[in-house]
């Protein structure tokens, strides 16, 4: 009796994750129809001769990104956009990051006072190209992430930055899109996230996609599964009602005045990227200002995937880990009518679809198992469970890529869509399953208080052997 109450608990909770994913599927279609239908030559041209274009310092964190950090620094300099720096924050890497950018970049060491409006750690050097002029190498001792983008703010001129990954690119009109909203609002706008995908397999030469492919293996073409679902749906939604708690920090554009008043970005967390929109939230809230943070959906940012398990597994548990420790530093929010609907609906969102939603799912699962093993169990309260699971993980993801197809070029060949159709199918089955355990493994951490951020190794961005 126990169990047949409890898989039908668990059938509820999906079925209301089904529910939000049915507004989530209406959100992006509406929002994503009105945007097909503007002239984006015509905007683009409109934002660059406007005279309130604000300028932006666009930092990249690099911790040994040696592989990939010249295909990023090519794609930062081609980059349409009336005023911008480009800032290389280099956080006491072992390898040769930074001898690589001096001498591909013919760098010479200049000497200007590094205003100190978050404290870091110390900054070495500071190196400016003679080949592109606004492109500059601060080097410093390693303090994490979150440092070296403090280090990056404190070295900015410009009011407004985005941090990049060292191993990403941008389209050449990505950071030109991803500031219309800030443009549009005249400042109301205080930060915004792009389209994140993945690149893994892409030809890549200088900075630019030359050709557009997939990964032929099936965990890197998961992931281009997920990331559609995640920013097509998820984030189009939240944005709508000013709900976005994470924008990623692979692409994202912030107020430095605003960032520089929430304290900068937090040392030591997980989840910076995170933990400073949490911030900046709370920020508004307390100011009552009526500013908003928005996710663009499309300004594209082009990052490379984990290629095997064993790093996937660390990628995934540190961003478990790291959501659950934004949320739990910031537990105050949650339900607390002061902070408005942040307070009121994203917060209890996050805790139980995203933080906690690892532990139910994989009991949905473990029912299934057992109602098929023990002939006491209530079988068809599985068979409903099992088909609300497959609705869950693959039938909205198919929706994501058919939407992207829809309304962007990134994957334009047919075969390509119906592969990654044919595929988000059987997520449930194999793909979902080991991204629960490395869910909980991350709230396991949590708990037990271990940092473990792991280490991502990187093949460099470009075409690989193994396209389609």
């Amino acid at each position: 009796m126990i169990v047949s109450i409890l898989g039908w608990l668990i059938l509820i909770y999906v079925g209301f994750v089904i529910f939000f994913y049915i507004l989530m599927v209406t959100s992006a279609y509406r929002t994503l129809s009105k945007r097909k239908m503007l002239d984006d030559n015509m905007l683009e041209e409109d934002f660059k001769v406007n005279i309130f274009t604000k300028p932006v310092s666009i930092l990249v964190p690099a911790y040994n990104e040696a592989v990939g950090i010249v295909e990023s620094l090519h794609s930062l300099i081609n980059l349409r956009y009336p005023e911008s720096e480009i800032i290389v924050i280099d956080d006491g890497s072992t390898d040769d990051t930074a001898d690589i950018l001096i001498k591909k970049f013919k760098m010479k060491r200049i000497y200007r006072q590094v205003p100190s409006h978050i404290e870091t750690e110390t900054v070495v050097s500071l190196h400016q190209s003679e080949l592109h002029p606004k492109v500059f190498l601060l080097r410093k001792r390693n303090g994490g992430k979150a440092d070296a983008l403090n280090a990056g703010i404190n070295l900015a001129r410009y009011p407004y930055f985005c941090s990049i990954d060292g191993d990403s690119i941008l389209d050449e009109n990505s950071l030109l899109k991803v500031m219309r909203p800030i443009i549009a609002s005249d400042g109301k706008v205080v930060a915004a996230g792009g389209n994140v995908r993945i690149a893994n397999g892409n030809d890549i030469h200088l900075g630019s996609i030359v050709e557009r492919h997939i990964f032929r293996r099936p965990l890197v073409m998961m992931q281009i599964v997920e990331y559609l679902r995640a920013f097509m749906l998820g984030r189009i939604f939240l944005s709508e009602f000013n709900m976005v708690l994470i924008i990623s920090g692979a692409f994202s554009v912030f107020s430095k005045k605003t960032v520089i008043e929430a304290g900068g970005y937090s040392p030591g967390v997980i989840g910076e990227d995170m933990e400073l929109v949490v911030k900046v939230h709370e920020l508004i809230r307390r100011k009552n200002t009526g500013e908003r943070v928005e996710f663009v959906p499309e300004p594209v940012c082009w990052t490379e995937a984990p290629a095997t398990l064993k790093v996937l597994r660390r990628q995934r548990r540190r961003w478990s880990q790291g959501l659950i420790e934004s949320l739990w530093r910031h537990r105050h929010m949650t339900l607390n009518p002061k902070y408005g609907r942040i307070g009121l609906l994203a917060f209890p969102y996050f805790w139980l679809f995203e933080g906690f939603g690892a532990l139910i799912e994989l009991a949905g699962y473990l029912y299934i198992i057992f109602a098929f093993l023990a002939g006491g169990l209530n079988v068809e309260v599985a068979v409903l469970l099992m088909l609300a699971l497959i609705l869950y993980g693959s039938i909205f993801s198919s929706f994501s890529l058919l939407m992207d197809a829809w309304t962007t070029n990134n994957y334009t060949k047919a075969s390509h869509i119906l592969t990654l159709v044919l595929l988000a199918l059987s997520e449930t089955f194999w793909y979902r399953p080991l991204t629960l355990f490395w869910r909980i493994e991350g709230l396991v951490n949590f708990i037990r208080r271990k940092h473990v951020w792991g280490q991502m190794e990187r093949k460099g961005l470009g075409r690989g052997e193994t396209e389609s």
